[in-house]
């Protein structure tokens, strides 16, 4: 992997002695959010697992290469570009030999992780079944990719935009654990009230560390959700959020925004959208998410 893999020297060293590492994702720092809040969010969410004891590695391709761990000029550089390739696993090799810049995807952040062998990951929501996937087959590869790596992946649950129910179907076909943190309902992103319970809670970071340690040394291969809610106080109401999801579901529709694109295009819309605060309710949850992470990655490294 050496000629394709460049791992911060700091990530390296926690990797070799056993020290607790988080991956990060970058899409967020490229697709999610507006510059110059993208960087600010992504360098805040490196001194979050930092302050819990852990060491972040966010993971992005730079000039063709594959970078597991970034430097702040690094990480304002990709911020503030304009035309960077989004990348999930299909994408990576494309990528690579064009010496192009790409943010990964969730997929592709696990794919890299479990690569160099970083067991936790932190991100803002998973991708899933989208509401029309019964036409479209528009399924996420987040999926695939979890089901497929030993990664335990920290998020509030699905992005809000997607189908639910499907997802969580989709997850139990491929013998996933969702976890849901300290309470009984899956998370819905920027709402904790999908209405969908989950069979597994913990509420110790140390319960879902010892979760993962057996899983893995039963031979069991895969991942694990960890659905950790949105702090109430960036909570947005259930009602507003349909609302302007389905406004967003019709913009898209009207104009013909598919594929790799709709996700992208489904979050900017909410986050223009006055009637909601998506944006503060985004990083809120990925704040919470880094923490949470950061635990759980401290605790698994005592196994």
């Amino acid at each position: 992997m050496n000629q394709f893999i460049d791992i911060h020297p700091k990530v390296l060293d926690a990797l070799r002695s056993g020290k607790p590492v988080v991956a990060l994702e970058s899409t967020i720092i490229a697709h999610g959010m507006p510059y110059p809040k993208n960087v600010e969010t992504a360098l805040n969410v490196e001194k979050i697992v930092e302050q819990n004891g852990a060491i972040p590695a966010t993971i992005a391709i730079i000039d063709g290469r594959i970078k597991v761990g970034l430097n702040p000029n690094e990480l304002t550089s990709l911020g503030k570009l304009s035309n960077v390739l989004k990348v999930s696993k299909r994408d990576i090799p494309y990528c690579v030999i064009k010496k192009y810049s790409g943010a990964t995807t969730v997929s592709a952040t696990i794919l890299i992780a479990d690569m160099v062998g970083i067991k936790v990951f932190a991100t803002g929501g998973i991708g899933g079944v989208h509401k029309d996937a019964a036409a479209t087959f528009d399924i996420s590869r987040d999926l695939e990719e979890i089901s497929e790596k030993q990664v335990a992946v920290v998020s509030a649950g699905a992005k809000a935009i997607l189908d639910l129910d499907l997802t969580l179907e989709y997850l139990e076909t491929k013998g996933v654990e969702v976890i849901v943190y300290k309470t009984s309902e899956f998370p819905a992103f920027f709402s904790n009230a999908s209405g969908l319970n989950t069979t597994f809670q913990l509420d110790e970071a140390s319960q879902i560390a010892q979760l993962m340690y057996t899983k893995w040394n039963m031979g069991l291969s895969g991942g694990i959700v960890v659905a950790n809610p949105i702090p109430q106080n960036y909570a947005i109401d259930k009602d507003s959020l349909d609302k302007a999801i389905s406004s967003a579901i019709l913009s898209a529709k009207d104009n013909k925004i598919t594929g790799k694109e709709l996700t992208p295009y489904l979050l900017k819309m909410l986050h223009s959208n006055k009637d909601i605060t998506s944006l503060e309710s985004n990083i809120g949850l990925i704040y919470n998410n880094a923490k949470i992470a950061a635990l759980i990655a401290v605790e698994f490294s005592k196994l």
